[in-house]
Protein backbone atom coordinates (compact mmCIF):
# COMPACT_ATOMS: atom_id res chain seq x y z
CA UNK A 1 0.00 0.00 0.00
CA UNK A 2 1.35 3.28 -1.59
CA UNK A 3 0.30 6.50 1.19
CA UNK A 4 1.42 9.99 0.24
CA UNK A 5 0.14 12.68 3.03
CA UNK A 6 0.09 16.13 1.91
CA UNK A 7 -0.07 18.44 4.86
CA UNK A 8 0.44 22.14 5.90
CA UNK A 9 2.64 22.39 9.21
CA UNK A 10 0.55 23.11 12.20
CA UNK A 11 -3.02 22.39 10.14
CA UNK A 12 -5.51 20.18 12.66
CA UNK A 13 -7.17 19.04 10.20
CA UNK A 14 -4.00 17.45 8.72
CA UNK A 15 -2.88 16.23 12.60
CA UNK A 16 -6.23 14.64 12.52
CA UNK A 17 -5.44 12.57 9.06
CA UNK A 18 -2.25 11.80 10.51
CA UNK A 19 -3.25 10.24 13.43
CA UNK A 20 -5.78 7.95 11.42
CA UNK A 21 -2.96 6.85 9.32
CA UNK A 22 -1.28 5.81 12.00
CA UNK A 23 -4.13 4.15 14.13
CA UNK A 24 -4.63 1.85 10.93
CA UNK A 25 -0.59 0.99 11.43
CA UNK A 26 -0.24 2.48 7.79
CA UNK A 27 2.64 4.64 6.41
CA UNK A 28 3.00 7.11 4.59
CA UNK A 29 4.98 9.97 3.03
CA UNK A 30 4.44 13.06 4.20
CA UNK A 31 4.98 16.00 2.35
CA UNK A 32 4.66 19.52 3.85
CA UNK A 33 3.38 22.39 1.81
CA UNK A 34 3.58 26.27 2.37
CA UNK A 35 -0.16 27.58 3.14
CA UNK A 36 -1.30 29.57 -0.36
CA UNK A 37 1.34 27.97 -2.04
CA UNK A 38 -0.52 24.48 -1.63
CA UNK A 39 -3.21 25.19 -4.15
CA UNK A 40 -1.46 25.36 -6.78
CA UNK A 41 0.48 21.96 -5.45
CA UNK A 42 -2.32 20.07 -4.75
CA UNK A 43 -3.98 20.74 -8.80
CA UNK A 44 -0.37 20.14 -9.85
CA UNK A 45 -0.99 16.66 -7.94
CA UNK A 46 -4.63 16.27 -9.97
CA UNK A 47 -6.68 16.73 -7.08
CA UNK A 48 -10.21 17.56 -7.22
CA UNK A 49 -9.97 20.50 -4.73
CA UNK A 50 -7.46 22.53 -2.72
CA UNK A 51 -7.59 22.23 0.62
CA UNK A 52 -5.53 19.75 3.05
CA UNK A 53 -5.12 17.07 4.32
CA UNK A 54 -4.93 15.62 1.25
CA UNK A 55 -4.10 12.06 0.56
CA UNK A 56 -2.75 9.66 -2.47
CA UNK A 57 -3.60 6.02 -2.04
CA UNK A 58 -2.33 3.29 -3.87
CA UNK A 59 -3.47 6.06 -6.79
CA UNK A 60 -6.53 7.06 -5.50
CA UNK A 61 -6.73 10.56 -4.30
CA UNK A 62 -8.61 11.49 -0.77
CA UNK A 63 -9.20 14.87 0.69
CA UNK A 64 -11.10 15.68 3.91
CA UNK A 65 -10.74 14.27 7.19
CA UNK A 66 -13.85 12.04 6.76
CA UNK A 67 -13.30 11.22 3.25
CA UNK A 68 -9.78 9.94 4.28
CA UNK A 69 -11.35 7.90 7.40
CA UNK A 70 -13.66 6.34 5.02
CA UNK A 71 -11.19 5.31 2.73
CA UNK A 72 -9.02 4.36 5.39
CA UNK A 73 -11.79 1.84 6.80
CA UNK A 74 -12.39 0.69 3.27
CA UNK A 75 -9.10 -0.58 2.49
CA UNK A 76 -8.40 -1.63 6.47
CA UNK A 77 -11.63 -1.98 8.17
CA UNK A 78 -9.88 -2.23 11.66
CA UNK A 79 -10.01 -0.70 13.91
CA UNK A 80 -12.91 1.46 12.85
CA UNK A 81 -12.82 5.21 12.35
CA UNK A 82 -16.38 5.40 11.89
CA UNK A 83 -18.80 2.64 13.66
CA UNK A 84 -20.98 0.39 12.08
CA UNK A 85 -23.64 0.76 14.44
CA UNK A 86 -26.40 3.29 13.14
CA UNK A 87 -26.98 4.82 16.98
CA UNK A 88 -23.06 5.18 17.25
CA UNK A 89 -22.36 6.28 13.78
CA UNK A 90 -25.35 8.80 14.06
CA UNK A 91 -23.12 10.63 17.50
CA UNK A 92 -19.79 10.04 16.06
CA UNK A 93 -21.10 11.90 12.44
CA UNK A 94 -22.54 14.71 14.64
CA UNK A 95 -19.46 15.52 16.42
CA UNK A 96 -17.26 14.88 13.61
CA UNK A 97 -19.82 17.58 11.92
CA UNK A 98 -19.44 20.14 14.42
CA UNK A 99 -15.63 19.68 14.85
CA UNK A 100 -15.23 20.03 10.90
CA UNK A 101 -17.79 23.03 10.69
CA UNK A 102 -17.61 25.02 14.08
CA UNK A 103 -14.62 24.33 16.18
CA UNK A 104 -12.29 23.37 13.64
CA UNK A 105 -12.92 27.40 12.01
CA UNK A 106 -12.78 28.57 15.30
CA UNK A 107 -9.20 27.60 16.04
CA UNK A 108 -8.19 28.70 12.21
CA UNK A 109 -9.55 32.03 12.38
CA UNK A 110 -7.94 32.52 15.73
CA UNK A 111 -4.45 31.35 14.70
CA UNK A 112 -4.38 33.66 11.99
CA UNK A 113 -5.71 36.33 13.35
CA UNK A 114 -2.94 36.04 16.14
CA UNK A 115 -0.31 35.32 13.25
CA UNK A 116 -1.32 38.05 11.34
CA UNK A 117 0.04 40.70 14.31
CA UNK A 118 3.09 38.45 14.65
CA UNK A 119 3.90 35.96 12.47
CA UNK A 120 7.32 35.53 14.22
CA UNK A 121 5.21 32.38 16.47
CA UNK A 122 5.17 30.53 12.42
CA UNK A 123 7.81 29.11 12.95
CA UNK A 124 7.26 26.80 16.09
CA UNK A 125 4.22 25.57 13.85
CA UNK A 126 6.67 24.23 11.27
CA UNK A 127 8.92 22.27 13.75
CA UNK A 128 10.03 19.14 11.98
CA UNK A 129 8.69 20.46 8.69
CA UNK A 130 10.44 20.12 5.74
CA UNK A 131 8.88 22.98 3.02
CA UNK A 132 11.94 23.22 0.54
CA UNK A 133 13.10 26.36 2.14
CA UNK A 134 14.46 27.43 5.55
CA UNK A 135 11.62 28.00 7.95
CA UNK A 136 13.11 31.46 9.01
CA UNK A 137 13.31 32.61 5.41
CA UNK A 138 9.38 31.19 5.53
CA UNK A 139 8.96 33.85 7.83
CA UNK A 140 10.65 36.76 7.44
CA UNK A 141 9.06 36.78 3.61
CA UNK A 142 5.74 35.08 4.96
CA UNK A 143 3.90 38.57 5.32
CA UNK A 144 1.82 38.03 2.10
CA UNK A 145 0.91 34.35 3.16
CA UNK A 146 -0.39 34.98 6.39
CA UNK A 147 -2.53 38.43 4.58
CA UNK A 148 -4.15 36.04 2.30
CA UNK A 149 -4.49 33.26 4.66
CA UNK A 150 -6.51 35.68 7.33
CA UNK A 151 -8.04 36.92 4.58
CA UNK A 152 -9.25 33.29 3.25
CA UNK A 153 -10.07 32.26 6.71
CA UNK A 154 -12.16 34.98 7.38
CA UNK A 155 -10.11 36.39 10.54
CA UNK A 156 -11.23 39.62 11.09
CA UNK A 157 -11.64 41.54 14.38
CA UNK A 158 -15.46 40.70 14.46
CA UNK A 159 -15.05 37.36 13.87
CA UNK A 160 -12.49 36.27 15.73
CA UNK A 161 -13.86 37.89 19.03
CA UNK A 162 -17.16 36.26 18.42
CA UNK A 163 -15.34 33.04 18.39
CA UNK A 164 -13.66 33.67 21.73
CA UNK A 165 -17.02 34.69 23.22
CA UNK A 166 -18.14 31.32 21.91
CA UNK A 167 -15.26 28.95 23.04
CA UNK A 168 -16.16 28.43 27.05
CA UNK A 169 -19.51 26.89 25.13
CA UNK A 170 -17.44 24.85 22.86
CA UNK A 171 -15.46 23.55 25.16
CA UNK A 172 -18.86 22.79 27.25
CA UNK A 173 -19.83 20.28 24.22
CA UNK A 174 -16.63 18.86 23.74
CA UNK A 175 -17.07 17.86 27.53
CA UNK A 176 -20.72 16.52 27.19
CA UNK A 177 -19.28 14.42 23.82
CA UNK A 178 -16.57 12.69 26.56
CA UNK A 179 -19.49 12.45 28.98
CA UNK A 180 -22.12 10.40 27.11
CA UNK A 181 -18.97 8.15 25.41
CA UNK A 182 -19.37 9.76 21.78
CA UNK A 183 -15.67 10.43 22.07
CA UNK A 184 -12.61 9.10 24.71
CA UNK A 185 -13.48 5.40 24.00
CA UNK A 186 -11.10 2.72 24.31
CA UNK A 187 -10.32 2.67 20.46
CA UNK A 188 -10.49 6.71 18.57
CA UNK A 189 -12.82 7.25 16.12
CA UNK A 190 -12.82 10.44 13.26
CA UNK A 191 -14.84 12.19 16.10
CA UNK A 192 -12.10 11.65 18.28
CA UNK A 193 -9.49 13.08 16.30
CA UNK A 194 -11.02 15.47 14.76
CA UNK A 195 -12.11 17.40 18.11
CA UNK A 196 -9.11 16.47 19.75
CA UNK A 197 -6.84 18.24 17.46
CA UNK A 198 -9.02 21.26 17.17
CA UNK A 199 -8.85 21.87 20.86
CA UNK A 200 -4.85 21.27 21.07
CA UNK A 201 -4.36 23.78 18.45
CA UNK A 202 -6.28 26.19 20.81
CA UNK A 203 -4.24 25.13 23.63
CA UNK A 204 -0.73 26.25 21.40
CA UNK A 205 -2.14 29.76 22.15
CA UNK A 206 -1.22 30.87 25.81
CA UNK A 207 -4.17 33.34 25.95
CA UNK A 208 -6.76 30.45 25.49
CA UNK A 209 -5.49 27.73 27.43
CA UNK A 210 -6.52 28.94 30.57
CA UNK A 211 -9.91 28.10 29.00
CA UNK A 212 -9.93 24.76 28.29
CA UNK A 213 -7.02 23.36 30.69
CA UNK A 214 -8.35 21.19 33.38
CA UNK A 215 -11.14 20.52 31.37
CA UNK A 216 -11.58 16.68 30.19
CA UNK A 217 -11.53 18.48 26.56
CA UNK A 218 -8.11 19.02 27.26
CA UNK A 219 -7.29 15.71 29.22
CA UNK A 220 -8.46 14.06 25.71
CA UNK A 221 -6.79 16.12 23.31
CA UNK A 222 -3.69 15.96 25.07
CA UNK A 223 -3.75 11.86 25.28
CA UNK A 224 -4.66 11.50 21.58
CA UNK A 225 -1.80 14.20 20.37
CA UNK A 226 0.53 14.62 23.12
CA UNK A 227 2.48 17.04 20.90
CA UNK A 228 1.56 19.94 18.89
CA UNK A 229 4.02 22.22 17.11
CA UNK A 230 3.38 25.58 17.47
CA UNK A 231 3.23 28.32 20.63
CA UNK A 232 1.96 31.41 20.63
CA UNK A 233 2.53 33.91 23.88
CA UNK A 234 0.19 35.25 26.14
CA UNK A 235 -0.90 39.05 24.78
CA UNK A 236 -1.27 38.10 21.33
CA UNK A 237 -4.89 38.51 21.60
CA UNK A 238 -6.91 41.54 22.95
CA UNK A 239 -7.93 40.82 26.77
CA UNK A 240 -11.25 42.06 26.32
CA UNK A 241 -11.88 39.60 23.63
CA UNK A 242 -11.03 36.76 26.26
CA UNK A 243 -13.99 35.09 28.70
CA UNK A 244 -13.06 34.71 31.67
CA UNK A 245 -11.44 31.76 32.38
CA UNK A 246 -12.37 28.89 35.22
Amino acid sequence: MKATLFVIPGSHPCVAARLMLESKGIEYKRVDLIPVVSKAVLKAQRFPAVTVPALKLDGRRVQGTRDIAAALDELRPEPPLIPADPDRRAKVDEADRWADTELQEQARRTLWWALKHDRAPMATYAEGARMGVPVSLAVKTGQPVVALSARFNKATDENVQRDLAGLPAAIDRVDSFLADGTIGGSEPNLADYQVASCVRLLMTLDDVLPLIDGRPAAAHARSLVPDYPGRIPAGALPADWLPASG
